[in-house]
């Protein structure tokens, strides 16, 4: 297996995704963190996978101690320490009520100023801050669930994503689910909230650890809310097939594969005379899909599984790239 060939191919087509992500609908969303979080994101999987510090460094082409270094300068405030800069800076304003920038630098005068300040852009950029005034002396106050329901007029979509992943992970403790969403426990115990209070999800509590846990997590189709979520799921389910295909070392396909995919693109043109039939697959999949999994849920009602139940995953995905002429184009 070529692996640069593979890891250079899908990092290119992943920025292309979070460039798409990033630039919707008009918005312009902060990127200032992401190279630092994906770095981050790779150290703790790979260390997850029992990968050595030692090796880890040598695949980033650096020193031991650089490596070291850059993990500790990136993963944890030099202020506040024991949790991350991001967190440490987000807490103070949640915790502050109303903050000036001067304020927060203040507090973290300990850390890189420049860190510190696009953290602060970041946060207000998120929406998970407001911010009154400019330069040293503008004021920041954390936004609250409820003004997240007033402005989108719909179920805040963290709770949706907090729900999803309890659903992923069950049963799943509240600092895995807050660490997922990069956000303190508190606030993660706030977005678990409505969904334990209407049953969507259950909490246990054994030997002082608090875990939830959910039997399904449901997104209909055309919902106002929950999109993130959808769009999350179905991207993990890609990446994960992607995953353990590689992980089991199936490099070839075969008919009887339970784990894998398959990419077909049909070359058509309007008033083919199997036009409907190709781009209305997405429908047709989706309609199957949807049938099928509500039979298995009948099913499970009249004959709950037993513990050696296991989960499969379907995705199906679908879409129509257009050419368009020079003239279109200019």
């Amino acid at each position: 297996m070529d692996v640069p060939l593979l890891v250079d191919g899908i990092v290119r087509q992943t920025m292309v995704l979070i460039a798409q992500i990033s630039t919707a609908s008009g918005q312009r969303a902060p990127l200032s963190q992401v190279a630092d979080r994906v770095f981050l994101d790779l150290v703790h999987e790979l260390e997850r996978q029992q990968v050595g510090k030692k090796v880890i460094a040598d695949m980033f082409g650096l020193a031991l101690r650089s490596y070291q270094q850059k993990v500790q300068r990136l993963g944890e405030s030099v202020t506040d320490r024991g949790q991350t800069l991001w967190s440490a800076v987000f807490g103070y304003v949640r915790d502050g009520r109303v903050v000036t920038k001067a304020q927060v630098l203040q507090r973290f005068a300990r850390d890189d100023e420049s860190s510190v300040r696009g953290i602060l852009t970041d946060l207000v950029e998120s929406g998970l801050v407001y911010q009154s005034g400019r330069g040293d002396a503008a004021l920041f106050r954390a936004t609250d669930a409820e003004d997240w329901t007033h402005v989108t007029g719909t179920e805040d979509a963290r709770t949706l994503v907090a729900w999803l992943l309890v659903y992923r992970h069950a049963p799943v403790a509240l600092e895995q689910v807050a660490q997922d969403l990069r956000v303190e426990p508190g606030e993660a115990e706030k977005l678990l909230a409505p969904l334990v209070k209407d049953g969507r999800v259950t909490v246990s509590e054994s030997a002082g650890v608090r875990t939830y846990s959910t039997d399904s997590c449901v997104i209909p189709l055309g919902a106002a809310s929950g999109f993130e979520a959808a769009i999350l799921d179905h991207f993990r389910a890609v990446a994960a097939a992607l995953a353990a295909k590689i992980r089991q070392g199936l490099r070839r396909s075969s008919p009887g594969d339970t784990t894998g995919g398959s990419t077909l693109t049909f070359e058509i043109a309007k008033g083919h005379a199997l036009e409907s039939e190709v781009t209305g697959s997405l429908a047709r999949m989706r309609s199957e899909l949807i049938e099928l999994w509500n039979r298995v849920r009948e099913e499970n009602d009249r004959r709950p599984i037993a513990d050696s139940g296991y989960r499969v995953t379907v995705y199906a995905g679908q879409y129509v790239e257009r050419e368009t002429s020079s003239e279109e184009d200019s």
